[in-house]
């Protein structure tokens, strides 16, 4: 509060009144002035300071720069009267110590005191930044603003609010500490919070507004509609594909939408600025029928495909496997590029779900067709290797098509491992066409077909059921391996190397030696011969019964079988017989002369003794 205090008087009688107290009542009213607001005069302006007359024995000196601290000082003159704080009555020049700055932050204190009791908002300006905020002049006083009470939502250019005098809340003050911290937010709310009342009350879906881009994101905009805003999703910013809102919107542009969803409870209001256009999609079967050919711009390139923009608002899918007859494996963005011009075919329209699905290779001739005319299976072509693969080569039949050489069709006698080996990349070669798919699009070849099949050449004499002699050439743990006739291998498995279970071990044979097995599979895809001893022992066998015995008999099998022994072992002894009958018969006269000889001697002496 400002204090007017004259220091003029009734002129004293030097005859009634002792000068002692007449100077002791003058000092003792001007000592009473140090700390209060007082008014003075300017009466000079020299340099960067102000001369002003307050009064008392001498003049007092303001800075002119206490007179613009805030930046919004008045232009001083000579003549002006202003108020000041007196600080000392003189100081060591016995010139009067004063400040403009300090009246002033006096006298703003004691209203803004009475405000903050009152919870009254306070105008103030922005005029300096510091950390973690900004200063605010406030009639005088200085308060300390945070950046976080700036605005609702963080403000990137604070510029357009410095130097402007607007209306603060203050939060909290501390005048021993000389701290004031006010808000600019909280005057927003406010002021929102009833605007926000006031127009939400009035909103409906449908229904047309004007509003203010204040906020861009990834995802859409922030439309201030005056104290409320609203959502503008970028897909509904256009009918035609907007990758990003900053390609269309810019920040503190006006635009004019329209209310497409509102929540009361939520207060969440959804805008669209495509609904107030007409819809492209309305007829566009009828001018985009199936089977028609027409011209679009590749407005996006994913990994399954294209979109191509037939006009503003419509767009078509070319799916990957549309875009190429050859290309099929090639990704979209090494076939096409965004913002090229390509000629297009509809090949389905569902303007419902609003899609159309386009196609690229149908505008150009299939080369497969004429493929298939070029070359007929069984037909040998000449090509140079394109590129080698775990599972073939890929041959160079036309500029755009190739044909694969599978690993298993290049050698009859090699395996698929060690025949790829002999190829290169830019080897020329010759194969045979195997077989042409144009729906699969894919030509198969082989090498190996340009001669005859070695193995059948060898099996020719060969037959299932027949016996052949073998030479075992390797001793397994599961069997034997041997080789036939012609070079063919062979092999017998472990339970078929005997008719007797006891006998059926592979290490009873030796590598080299003979063996004779019945041949009881010939596997001309896999190129293998399967043999078996166990099968050509039961046949003998089968053979014996047959030749010694009749099952119709009724007889068991171990009847038969011990009949057809009594009757080997029988004429075994026939045959041991007819042998040693002569034997038998010498012996006998042998014996029978000895005996002869014997008696002819006793009967001459029986003879003699008789006589």
């Amino acid at each position: 509060m400002t204090e007017q205090i004259s220091l003029s008087g009734s002129a004293p009688s030097f005859e009634t009144e002792n000068f002692a107290a007449l100077l002791e009542e003058s000092l003792g009213r001007t000592g009473g002035l140090e700390g209060r607001v007082i008014k003075g005069k300017i009466i000079a302006i020299e340099n960067d300071v102000a001369i002003i007359d307050v009064g008392l024995k001498s003049e007092g000196r303001v800075s002119l720069k206490e007179f613009s601290a805030s930046g919004t000082g008045p232009s001083l003159n000579v003549g002006d009267t202003v108020e000041v704080y007196l600080e000392r009555l003189e100081d060591k020049n016995g010139e009067t110590v004063l400040s403009y700055e300090k009246a002033r932050r006096e006298a703003s204190w004691q209203q803004l005191e009475k405000s903050h009791e009152k919870n009254e908002p306070v105008e103030g300006v922005i005029f300096g930044r510091v950390k973690g905020g900004f200063t605010v002049d406030l009639s005088g006083a200085i308060a300390f603003l945070p950046g976080s009470q700036v605005d609702i939502r963080p403000v990137r250019d604070v510029s357009p609010l410095i130097g402007v005098m607007q209306p603060f809340q203050i939060l909290k003050m501390d005048r021993s500490r000389g701290n004031i911290v006010v808000s600019r937010r909280a005057i927003l709310e406010e002021t929102r919070a009833e605007a926000r009342t006031e127009l939400v009350s009035r909103l409906e879906e449908g229904q047309v507004l004007e509003g203010i881009v204040k906020n861009i994101t990834d995802y859409g905009a922030f439309i201030d509609l005056g104290g409320v805003d609203g959502l503008l999703h970028v897909t509904d910013i256009a009918w035609h594909r907007v990758n990003h809102p900053s390609e269309v919107l810019a920040v503190g542009q006006p635009i004019t939408v329209q209310i497409i969803r509102f929540n009361s409870e939520t207060q969440r209001i959804s805008l669209g600025m495509k609904q107030l256009e007409s819809d492209p999609w309305a007829g566009a079967d009828t001018r985009y029928p199936v089977g028609a050919q027409t011209r679009g711009r590749v407005t996006n390139i994913t990994d399954y495909g294209a979109f191509v923009e037939l006009e503003p608002g419509i767009e078509g899918l070319v799916h990957v496997t549309e875009m190429s007859w050859t290309k099929k494996n090639m990704p979209p963005g090494k076939i096409i590029s965004t913002s090229q011009e390509v000629d297009v075919k509809v090949l389905d329209v569902d303007a419902s779900k609003r899609r159309i699905s386009l196609g690229m290779k149908q505008c150009i001739p299939n080369p497969w067709a004429a493929l298939q005319e070029k070359y007929t299976i069984g037909s040998e072509i000449e090509g140079e290797v394109k590129n080698i693969t775990e599972f073939g080569l890929f041959v160079g039949l036309t500029d755009d098509i190739d044909g694969m050489v599978h690993m298993s069709d290049l050698s009859w006698d090699k395996s698929p491992e060690e025949a790829i080996l002999a190829y290169k990349k830019g080897m020329n070669i010759r194969a045979k066409v195997l077989d042409i798919d144009p729906e699969k699009e894919r030509v198969s070849l082989g090498v190996k077909q340009l001669t005859g099949d070695p193995f059948e050449d060898s099996i020719s004499g060969l037959k299932k059921g027949s016996v052949a002699t073998c030479e075992v050439t390797a001793v397994l743990e599961t069997g034997i391996e041997v080789s036939l006739s012609g070079g063919l291998s062979g092999f017998i498995r472990k339970n078929e190397l005997s008719r007797d279970r006891a006998e059926q071990r592979s290490d009873r044979f030796a590598v080299g030696e003979k063996v004779d097995a019945k041949i009881t599979q010939i596997e001309r895809s896999n190129r293998k011969i399967t043999l078996s001893i166990k099968a050509r022992e039961t046949e003998e066998e089968r053979q014996a019964m047959a030749e010694y015995g009749s099952t119709d008999s009724g007889a068991s099998l171990g009847d038969i079988l011990g009949a057809a022994l009594e009757q080997v072992k029988e004429k075994k002894s026939a045959e041991i017989a007819s042998k040693e009958a002569p034997k038998k018969v010498a012996k006998k006269t042998e014996k029978k002369e000895e005996a002869s000889s014997e008696e002819k001697p006793k009967k001459a002496v029986k003879k003699k003794a008789a006589e």
